[in-house]
């Protein structure tokens, strides 16, 4: 049994979820949470409040492996920046406790998980809740897209495990 821990990182709230994968390829859920990162009373406070959160889960359900959503362009440059600052947090954090982190762009997320690059993210939470098993009401949406990103390397692994070729490879095709 392989434990993935799947990160929607954000600079306000950043999702955290985790997957059980058996050796035949089927997932089940674990765990999902939301770290809410506004409480603090500045922004290199919140990054400090995802890094301890990040911690914690980590002590709690001890992943394999970490998967985590790339950035993409959002509505401005500076949202985009802070959630690389977030992004960078969160790979920090995995890092520095010896975790093996994959990466994924969310179009290749959404192609995974709905079977098109361009879905919609109530898509991709219906396939996340359908493939996990979790009613619509137990699902927050940063969580759920965390899972989405857990999901995801797990289709990918199961795929590099019966091709031969390496999750790497295969993200640089698009799956």
């Amino acid at each position: 049994m392989t434990r993935i821990l799947g990160i929607d990182p954000g600079s306000q709230r950043t999702g955290v979820g985790f997957v059980d994968v058996a050796p035949g390829g089927k997932c089940t859920y674990v765990s999902a949470h939301t770290l809410k990162l506004l409480d603090a009373e500045d922004f290199p406070k919140r990054l400090g409040l995802l890094c301890d959160g990040l911690d914690a889960l980590i002590d709690e359900w001890k992943p394999d492996q970490v998967a985590i959503e790339t950035v993409f362009m959002d509505k401005s440059a500076t949202s985009a920046l802070k959630l690389g600052h977030a992004r960078g947090a969160a790979i920090a954090t995995v890092v520095r406790r010896g975790l093996p982190v994959s990466e994924y762009a969310p179009r290749l997320i959404k192609q995974s998980l709905v079977g098109r690059g361009a879905a919609d993210k109530q898509q991709v939470q219906h396939m996340v809740r359908l493939l996990l098993g979790i009613p619509e009401q137990k699902l927050q949406a940063d969580a759920g897209d965390a899972l989405a990103v857990a999901l995801t390397h797990a289709h990918m692994s199961a795929t590099a495990g019966r091709t031969g070729i390496d999750v790497a490879t295969l993200r640089r095709r698009g799956g």
